[in-house]
């Protein structure tokens, strides 16, 4: 699989996989399931959140993985309100307690709140001393965020910003994406199909078609073929992993770009961050 350079030198496969809105109804079992075909798959990625099902989520992950914790790139976030310097390593610590493991790989802030940033940085810092965490990001950092971030004592030590982006959500190409190339923080793309509105789109079926594929196989490949960024859609069932995993033999040629360009022009000026 196609990796993706994370700033510590870590390879992380440029497909990944979501969970939100996992663990809070019936299907668990189907859930977990699917989250073992994506690993048995290689897509070992796994990101998740404390406010997912308000920590069900990261229950159904720790099912998931038991038994196979090193094979796993795991991923959680922090809610901003509890993003103080003490107040993130409770956090941590019953995230950690859900997931059943003594570490995660990859921390996140989920957005920007109250919580100085400097003061976020040092409670992220301390988690990586003492071992729960390996490294740190952001998630729904405009480029403004990330230039504060930045100019923080060891916030150069961000390894990524998960963002809102897909064809029907272009913003960040404006000045975003074109920071975190340059800064090389990579991309993580949440929400990849616009929660399934990008499906009915007739140029993704059109392309979708003479490929011999799914519509949402070709949005997903679209975002794979982005220098520096890495995708992490959610799959409910065995049958959207292997659909979602099939999007890494989709190969776009420049007339498809050219063809998503027009139905999806990117931006021309400057918007606000857009989040679910």
């Amino acid at each position: 699989m196609k990796q993706v350079k994370l700033p510590s030198g870590i390879d992380v496969p440029v497909l990944g996989q979501g969970t939100w809105a996992m663990g809070e109804r019936g299907g668990r079992k189907t859930e977990v399931t699917a989250l073992k075909l994506g690993l048995d798959l290689g897509m070992n990625l796994i990101d998740t959140a404390e406010m997912y099902a308000s920590g069900g989520a990261e229950e159904v992950v720790g099912e998931a993985i038991a038994g196979r914790r090193d094979e796993v790139y795991l991923v959680s976030k922090v809610l901003p309100s509890n993003a103080s310097r003490r107040g993130i390593v409770t956090a941590c610590e019953r995230s950690l307690k859900r997931l059943k493991t003594d570490r995660m790989e990859l921390y996140l802030l989920h957005w920007q709140g109250g919580v100085p940033l400097a003061e976020t940085v040092e409670g992220f810092e301390a988690l990586v001393r003492d071992g729960k965490i390996r490294r740190w990001g952001v998630s729904n950092f405009d480029a403004g965020d990330m230039e504060e971030l930045v100019s923080l004592k060891g916030g150069d030590a961000v390894q990524t910003n998960q963002v809102y982006y897909n064809l029907n959500h272009r913003g960040i190409e404006f000045d975003l994406a074109p920071w975190c190339l340059k800064h090389r923080v990579p991309i993580m793309a949440y929400s990849p199909l616009d929660q399934g509105r990008l499906l009915r789109a007739p140029a993704l079926q059109q392309i979708a078609q003479a490929h011999g594929v799914t519509a949402a196989q070709v949005a997903l490949a679209w975002l794979m073929q982005r220098d520096g960024v890495f995708v992490i859609p959610k799959a409910g069932s065995e049958a959207h992993v292997r659909e979602n995993f099939g999007a890494l033999k989709v190969q776009l040629s420049k007339d498809d770009l050219a063809t998503l360009d027009r139905a999806f022009p990117p931006p021309r000026k400057k918007t606000p961050l857009e989040t679910t």
